[in-house]
């Protein structure tokens, strides 16, 4: 049975269900004469009589009603394949990358990049390592620092500052300690520069740059936060201006074969509106900017 075809089988089906060549014939636009050597050969592959033949037509034979059955459900699973592939291409997907910081703000205002109206999917993803696009890790990914290679084309949007961070109860104590990402997972200048400049008094670290405002928040330190973060944490203070080194441009990336698809445009004018929108808090020039609460993350 393994070297039976799918598309004899599917045959089989329309000359069992026709009862004949004939009706078979209107089907599918081969002949009658053709469906009738290929019934012929696949006897012949399944060694079984599948029809009984007479000047009436092509009754199905015991095997036939078996084979019957088991085409009929090879055919609904069939027919459940193509719907699901159908399902796949019927709405377009767009993946955005971008670091814990920044896809934790994309994701609080999805709604502001995607309206009601967009018939697309969306995915938001958390990169810390920066959106690979040799990969295909993100279709548009958010990137401070503008890719110097690769097959991409990038929007510069507005710029992103960084601040010390700690809990307004510490704001008087002498020796505050400071709180990291670990080496191993820091991958942006932000996320390094604490250990770079501070390691001796590092007291707590993590490796994901998710948790470093909760634990700030928690009390253990001062560590280096985005400032439209930094500044939306009620309980969270300054501990001296802007760092300067840090300061940088958010780059809205795509992949130059990709980003004149509709819901591709789309997603990146929806997310320079966002930034633009919210330029002072990205600057650290507004001290406060609609964000979710740290127990969201």
């Amino acid at each position: 049975m393994t070297d039976a075809g799918w598309d004899d089988l599917k045959l089989f089906l329309h000359v069992a269900t026709e009862g004949g060549l004939s009706g078979a014939a209107t089907r599918t636009g081969l002949s009658a004469p053709t469906i009738g050597r290929r019934m012929l050969a696949l006897e012949r592959i399944t060694g079984r009589t599948l029809f009984v033949r007479s000047q009436q037509g092509y009754r199905l034979a015991p095997d036939g009603e078996t084979l019957l059955e088991h085409v009929r459900t090879m055919q609904k699973t069939a027919d459940n394949i193509a719907d699901w592939k159908g399902q796949a291409f019927a709405m377009p997907i767009v993946s955005i990358g971008a670091d814990a910081w920044l896809s934790g703000f994309i994701t609080d205002h999805t709604p502001e990049i995607r309206g009601k109206a967009d018939r697309f999917r969306l995915c938001c993803k958390s990169l810390n390592h920066g959106p690979d696009f040799t990969y295909r890790e993100a279709d548009v990914g958010v990137v401070t620092r503008r890719p110097e290679s690769g097959n991409v084309a990038a929007r510069r949007s507005v710029p992103i500052n960084y601040a010390i961070y700690k809990v307004a109860a510490l704001t008087h104590e002498a020796d505050v300690p400071w709180v990291s990402v670990g080496t191993e997972t820091a991958y942006a200048p932000a996320e390094k520069w604490t250990f770079q400049n501070h390691e001796a008094g590092i007291r707590t670290w993590t490796n994901s740059p998710a948790l470093l405002p909760r634990l700030i928040a928690a009390g253990n330190g001062r560590g280096v936060l985005p400032c439209f973060l930094g500044d939306s944490l009620s309980g969270l203070v300054r501990d001296g201006d802007v760092i300067e080194e840090l300061s940088s441009t958010l780059w809205i990336v795509a992949h130059d074969d990709d980003r004149h698809r509709p819901e591709m445009r789309r997603v990146i004018d929806g997310l320079d509106a966002l930034f633009r929108k919210n330029a002072q808090g990205f600057a650290g020039e507004e001290p406060q900017i609609p964000q979710a609460a740290l127990a969201r993350r």
